[in-house]
């Protein structure tokens, strides 16, 4: 379902080197990109998340979307070089401490890898859960500081309708929001939508917060989260992206969810290859959860993925991460749907509203003239 262009993009986005607080070559990327996209304009607030405004005027949207993904992935961001060859560098996300000593791992510097092995770890505990904090790192050539480091996992790869990579959470999420847009930007549709892409989500959503705190996402928008989010039993890859009902923490807008449901079902009726679930996903808590907090009209959206943070289960040891091509592919046309439909959010749900109604006209009759029925 992938054309060159799509693929291309998802590509691009999965080869690029992040961690939290070192996401700058990801949102270089994304600015270059919306240069090129008619009808988009761009803006970074103070704590560097960047927000992209798509407007074509000609059809006026009272509560216009703002679809959201993170542009971090659990990584190593370079301290020091305490030895000719020793590096000292900080781990930000979560990943078992015991899968890192003697792993390989490898830093993005000056437009190369330099690759090394985890020889040592220290750990602590932050927000009530033990995590590493810091790594002793042999190196095979000095690394300055602020350097995003990675597990030395391949380029990204295409085999049996999926792709694996270093990092899909989140940054395949945001090659979506990329994609859709450009869409978008060629086509004809008019109206209005948001795109945000934020920092330092594997740290606690402390981007996402941030842009809460300084207004950057419109009060009126209604906020999409996107993410990729560990694959559960009963929701598997490739039956469809998925529609998130809540996370590990937190039940979403339901109104919101209504929302993307009747979008979704509008499209399958269109398009007989969309296909799109709906499930609790509690295997964790994404930024959806912060929208709500900080009161947006907010829910979430999703592809399973699989070797959730580079961590295969099955063998206890850092493997490439996976999602499904169609499964991706889909979400796309989701987004785009989402900014071109004329199914207006309300904060309602229509679709319950109008099967109660039909409910109740139908057996108000009976309910009133059985009341007095004898026992």
């Amino acid at each position: 379902m992938l054309d060159s262009r799509s693929r291309r993009i998802l590509h691009d986005l999965l080869t690029i080197p992040t961690a939290p607080f070192a996401e700058h070559r990801i949102i270089a990327y994304i600015e270059n990109f919306v240069r090129q996209c008619r009808d988009c304009s761009l803006t970074r607030d103070d704590a560097g998340n960047v927000l992209v405004h798509f407007h074509r005027p000609g059809r006026a949207v009272a509560r216009p979307v703002c679809i959201t993904a993170h542009t971090d992935h659990p990584g190593f961001v370079s301290d020091a070089m305490i030895g000719r060859k020793r590096l000292r560098a900080f781990w930000r996300g979560w990943v078992p401490p015991e899968l890192f000593v003697g792993t390989k791992v490898k830093f993005f510097v000056e437009d190369r890898w330099v690759r090394g092995q985890v020889k040592s770890i220290k750990t602590a505990v932050k927000a009530g859960r033990k995590r590493v904090d810091t790594a002793m790192i042999d190196v095979e050539s000095p690394v300055p500081p602020r350097c995003a480091g990675m597990w030395d996992i391949p380029d990204p790869v295409e085999k049996h309708d999926r792709v694996y990579c270093r990092g899909c959470d989140d940054v395949a999420g945001c090659a979506a929001i990329l994609t859709a847009m450009e869409r978008l930007s060629r086509g004809t549709s008019e109206g209005e939508a948001y795109f945000l892409f934020t920092r330092a989500e594997e740290v606690g959503f402390v981007g996402a917060m941030a842009a809460c705190r300084l207004g950057t996402i419109p009060r009126h928008c209604v906020v999409v989260n996107v993410e990729t989010s560990s694959e559960l039993p009963h929701a598997p890859q490739g039956a469809g992206p998925i529609l998130r009902v809540g996370d590990k923490a937190n039940i979403f807008n339901p109104s919101v969810v209504a929302w993307l449901q009747a979008v979704a079902t509008q499209l399958g009726k269109r398009d007989r290859k969309f296909q799109f679930q709906r499930k609790l996903m509690d295997g964790g808590t994404c930024e959806a959860s912060a929208f709500c907090h900080f009161g947006y009209d907010a829910a979430g959206v999703c592809v399973a993925l699989g070797n959730y943070h580079n961590v295969d289960r099955k063998r206890n040891r850092i493997a490439p991460e996976y999602i499904h091509l169609d499964d991706w592919a889909n979400m796309v046309k989701w987004f785009v749907a989402l900014v071109e439909t004329e199914q207006a959010y309300d904060g309602g749900n229509l679709e319950l509203a109008q099967w109660l109604a039909d409910l109740e006209s139908t057996y108000a009759e009976l309910l009133r003239t059985s009341v007095n029925e004898p026992a």
